[in-house]
């Protein structure tokens, strides 16, 4: 299935013979616009052919990503997607939170799908830090906790292994191939205190550090302190890129809060996240996916609760990879789109599974908000209960009524096609290429 259109497009149409290539001593961005599922791995794969480091800069195995190369079919969580190239480098940077054994369980999938020398490409920070078992029972217990206001956690225990390390309790990959009766003594404390708080949570301590101990042999030559790693390849001109996880309307700051991840996932969290300076960011790629998808509860203003939403969900395959669960499907919405664009400062939009919208006999556009009486094109809700109150106002676009699950290039799509991923173009104010 062609899920993305490959030749770069300017801003009045014309075609681009090449890919998009990444600049010297800068580095390559791609972030989702949206909430997530947008098909980021897929573009990130492209670019990666022509990276020498991909890296992972926040986030957990929350994530899902699913890549395929030829006839391999690879579902990543935790992993930088770049690593399928054997000449790349994948990095998991500082503001990552690693499940270990899980890291090591997907390398073994990946492994028997046909990844490659991984040993010598996967470096991890020793500033990253751990979500341990307890995180991901104490997730679960939290999300339990909210009856009908549940936020859609995957309990993977991202979100209290940043309360953890926020809290200055947390323990980091650093201190586990460190002094270990050190790192003893603080996950006792970390247990205790999750323990003091949660009613039945058991935690077989002596257990667990036995599996940590042996963990550590595992992961110790993988983990190094990866910021001079990544300022000497950008200095050195190696070609750089990060991959983001979820999208920028589930950023902690700037998404649907509470609906929201637990870490930054919009442009900010690059820096932050792997500890480079701003100034040796190129391009920025934001992905888009052709309608819009989302997991859990909290309002959406374009949903399609109706025979067309459901034509969307099995057309678009929509089921999560990490959790296997329906997402909720809608049309585009530009307002967000512009939202994420002005935090992100997107050079270039990657428009994914156009293909999906093939069989549509017209498509529609959100392109603005009516809220409290005022029309909102730029500013996206702070709160679900104003998001819950808002009216579309849609642009509507005639289909193609064409298959174009093998076009390769702009210039081959359908005129109306064309049309549409013009319009996108046109209405987010992002300068012209797609790919």
């Amino acid at each position: 299935m062609a899920n993305i259109a490959h030749n770069g497009i300017s801003q009045n149409g014309s075609s681009q013979a090449k890919r998009p290539k990444m600049g010297d001593n800068f580095v390559t961005v791609v972030l989702g616009t949206q909430w997530g599922d947008e098909g980021k791995g897929k573009v990130v794969d492209m670019l990666a052919v022509d990276a020498d480091v991909v890296c992972r800069c926040q986030g957990g195995n929350n994530a899902g990503h699913t890549v395929v190369v030829g006839d391999k079919r690879y579902a990543f969580h935790m992993l930088p997607s770049g690593i399928v190239h054997t000449k790349c480098v994948a990095v998991i940077g500082n503001g990552c939170v690693v499940h270990i054994e899980q890291l090591l369980e997907e390398l073994k999938n990946a492994e028997e799908v046909g990844l490659e020398r991984w040993q010598e490409r996967l470096l991890i920070s020793n500033r990253a830090h751990i979500v341990f078992d307890l995180h991901q029972h104490v997730d679960g217990m939290q999300e339990t906790g909210r009856g009908k206001d549940l936020i859609g956690t995957t309990k993977k225990g991202i979100g209290p292994a940043y309360s953890s390390k926020a809290t200055r309790s947390g323990l980091r990959m650093g201190d586990l191939i460190g002094d270990f009766d050190v790192f003893s003594e603080r996950f006792q404390k970390l247990v205790d205190y999750y323990k003091k708080h949660y009613e039945g949570l058991e935690v077989d301590v002596n257990k667990e550090l036995n599996i940590y101990k042996n963990l550590a042999e595992k992961i110790r030559p993988l983990i190094c302190d990866t910021i001079p790693y990544l300022n000497k390849a950008i200095q050195s001109g190696k070609t750089v890129m990060v991959e983001g996880a979820q999208s920028n309307v589930l950023d902690i700051d700037f998404g649907l809060y509470p609906y929201v991840t637990s870490s930054n996932c919009s442009v900010g969290g690059v820096c932050t996240g792997l500890g480079i300076p701003p100034h040796v960011i190129g391009n920025i790629y934001g992905v888009v996916k052709a309608y819009l998808t989302r997991v859990g509860s909290g309002g959406f203003p374009t949903e399609l609760n109706c025979e067309k939403g459901e034509k969307l969900v099995n057309r678009g395959h929509e089921y999560g990879v990490t959790t296997g669960r329906k997402r909720r499907v809608g049309w585009l919405d530009m307002v967000m789109l512009r939202y994420s664009h002005m935090i992100n400062g997107f050079t270039a939009l990657a428009i994914t599974k156009l293909d999906i919208l093939d069989t549509f006999e017209e498509i529609k556009i959100g392109v603005a908000y009516q809220l409290d009486g005022q029309k909102v094109v730029d500013s996206f809700p702070a709160t679900d209960e104003k998001l819950q109150k808002v009216e579309v106002e849609y642009l509507t676009l005639p289909g193609w009524n064409t298959n174009t699950e093998d076009v390769r290039s702009f210039d081959d799509l359908p005129e109306k096609a064309q049309e549409y991923v013009l319009k996108i173009q046109e209405l987010a104010g992002v300068p012209g290429k797609i790919f």
